[in-house]
């Protein structure tokens, strides 16, 4: 009876973490969305209207070291350069939103 028990708990266990989502994934449809009001200005198409050189590409994020969840995050936060931060405008949600959003995008080619 505990080997049988144990293993409905084993396979309970599995069930429920490979059926459920991300605790932390960002909402792509409200991250378009706040990307279209608060970005896309400059990024439109993933691209860059101040620097060229340094585009919303997947080969421009690898390049710059920009690939990757918390660097885009912190970018959109602290903004850098000729980029304003948005941490004052937008929340954390909001910000991992959009994050997630760009790396999706990026990995579609901005189609």
């Amino acid at each position: 009876m505990k080997r049988f028990l144990s293993l409905i708990l084993l396979v309970l266990a599995l069930f429920t973490l490979t059926f459920t989502r991300p605790a932390l994934a960002g909402d792509l449809a409200k991250g378009a969305k706040l990307f279209s009001a608060n970005c896309a200005a400059c990024h439109a198409g993933g691209k860059n209207v101040v620097n060229a050189a340094k585009t919303l590409q997947k080969g421009d994020l690898e390049k710059y070291s920009m690939n990757s969840l918390e660097a885009i995050k912190t970018q959109i936060a602290k903004g850098k350069n000729a980029m304003p931060a948005f941490a004052g405008r937008l929340s954390e949600q909001e910000i991992d939103d959009v994050a997630n959003y760009v790396l999706s995008q990026a990995e579609k080619g901005w189609s």
